[in-house]
């Protein structure tokens, strides 16, 4: 019984500090989708150029909630793909916490996170210039169509990744996946339904509409109350998922124990850099503490180290699948992400 309750502590410390996070994303979230439709996805656009910089700045800070908070808003297209690549990749989670207290000289502390920082930068950039690219360019848009595409009729993927970061009509899904009770019409407005949405803006292509006026998407909620009450909903469906899959994670832990991962650190010294960062893929702080002791103790080298904590997001991609919808493109998010963080890893450890 003591260790059933040992398991249940240690998922509620990593979960509850998540909460105000995700509870204040689910706030603007919602808060962007009552504004004036023009006025709020000018204002996203705006801030999708800087996304990057500051992604991975925010990262640095060692609280994975971030990680958790950019999830969230990519799943609501509010940020682009190379902003939530920039806050996975800078996120620190416990490494710096630990070099810390290890007394690591301030020089050597500041010339990691300042790495980790220009390489969430630099991906983060690069990831968004990319898929303006493709996008653009009708030849390699077909080729990444035909590379993504399991069959005909599926969604383009190039085209769901390139508009996150263009506007906030996408936020509703997040509300329609989680039944999160914002289209009540208790209060006498709702969510228009998709038909009269794509309809109302047939009716302003057809007759030249220029008023200057917002016409917004007839998202009212009712209010604040009603922002509160969904973005409360939002909130606890997320936050159960967490708890549910980060027991599973403690208990799977506790059971093989972290020496097991020290364990395939240390004896594959010649695919470090790999085996740190397919350690850092797993979703539980644990990782980046394991890589960064090593690290410490001098069994694994700078660039393993660079490798795992890079790919290490903390709890960033269990809200992520949770959130967002599209498993094959999560999937491919997935990818790059571990992709970076080898390459990353291996360039650390030649230069």
């Amino acid at each position: 019984m003591e260790l059933v309750v040992h398991l249940v502590e240690h998922a509620l410390e990593d979960t509850l500090p998540l909460v105000p996070f995700l509870f204040i994303t689910y706030l603007a979230l919602e808060a962007l989708e009552h504004a004036a439709g023009s006025r709020a996805t000018a204002l996203v656009r705006r801030a999708g150029a800087a996304g990057p910089v500051v992604g991975a700045l925010l990262g640095i800070i060692p609280q994975c909630g971030f990680s958790a908070m950019a999830a969230t808003l990519y799943a609501g297209r509010v940020i682009t793909l190379g902003t939530l690549a920039a806050v996975f990749l800078s996120t620190s989670d416990e490494m710096l916490p630990l070099l810390v207290a290890e007394h690591v000289d301030p020089a050597r502390l500041a010339a990691i996170l300042l790495c980790k920082a220009l390489v969430a930068l630099i991906t983060g950039v690069v990831i968004d210039a990319l898929l303006r690219l493709v996008k653009r360019n009708a030849r390699l848009h077909a080729a990444a169509r035909h590379l993504t595409a399991r069959r005909a009729g599926e969604p383009d993927l190039v085209d769901e990744m390139a508009e996150a970061g263009e506007g906030v009509e996408h936020i509703h899904r997040l509300c329609e996946q989680d039944r999160c009770g914002c289209d009540d019409v208790d209060e006498g407005h709702g969510h228009a339904s998709a038909a009269e949405h794509e309809a109302g803006h047939a009716h302003d292509a057809a007759h030249g509409c220029a008023c200057g006026h917002d016409h917004g998407h007839s998202h009212g909620h009712g209010g604040a109350a009603s922002i509160v009450r969904s973005a409360l909903s939002h909130t606890i469906q997320v936050t159960a998922f967490i708890f549910v899959t980060t027991l599973i994670l403690v208990v799977v832990l506790e059971t093989v124990g972290e020496d097991a991962l020290a364990t395939l650190l240390s004896a594959n010294k010649g695919l470090a850099v790999f085996a740190a960062a397919l350690v850092g893929l797993v979703p539980n702080c644990a990782t980046s503490v394991v890589v960064t002791q090593l690290y410490l103790e001098g069994v694994l080298g700078f660039g393993p180290l660079m490798a795992g904590t890079l790919v290490a997001a903390g709890v960033g991609f269990l809200v992520l699948f949770r959130a967002n919808r599209n498993v094959r493109e999560n999937l491919v998010i997935l990818a790059m992400l571990f992709t970076a963080g080898v390459l990353w890893g291996l360039f650390f450890s030649i230069v």
